[in-house]
């Protein structure tokens, strides 16, 4: 199982986007407080829809906290001022792709004690950055393709229709 951190996340949609993917592919969300919503936000709850009871989620005062948590555990830090693409590093069962707020993304502190481990999205330089549900989207799905999507469902079933059946 990979790990999605968002250190203080202020737009309840993308929170409530990113736990839908986490839903879908079994990745637990750790969020550190503060949070710019309440859990209990209408706009949270909505863009999360009715996965909530699938994404193993916790909350931390601080990001020291978190780690203290997981000490033996790999983490990687997105960011446009990384050097190294997300797609350079091999990872792992068990990595947390870590994230920041929307407006200011990563503290600046934190990216400099952990430089080798950051990791940047290739995107065209004119544009400031991806949307933050995006960018967890991506991150996550990269993590799954190299440790071959392990224990999600790959294939779809067709069901046939006859054009009464539509109608």
């Amino acid at each position: 199982m990979f790990h999605i951190v968002l250190v203080e996340p202020e737009i309840p949609q993308n929170a409530g986007n990113i736990a839908r993917t986490c839903a879908a592919t079994g990745t637990a969300l750790h969020m550190i407080r503060p949070l710019g919503f309440e859990v209990s936000d209408k706009y949270l709850k909505r863009a999360g829809l009715d996965y909530w009871e699938l994404v193993n989620i916790s909350y931390y005062d601080s990001f020291e906290q978190l780690r203290e948590q997981y000490p033996a555990a790999r983490f990687f830090f997105f960011t446009t001022k990384a050097r190294r693409r997300h797609s350079d590093v091999r990872f792992q069962d068990g990595d947390f792709l870590v994230f920041g707020k929307e407006t200011k993304g990563l503290p600046e502190e934190l990216l400099m004690q952990n430089e080798q481990t950051c990791l940047r999205i290739p995107m065209d330089a004119r544009a400031r950055s991806l949307n933050l549900s995006n960018s967890a989207a991506i991150a996550v799905y990269e993590a799954l393709r190299q440790t071959d999507f392990e224990g999600l469902l790959e294939e779809g079933e067709l069901h046939e229709h006859t054009w009464s059946d539509l109608l």
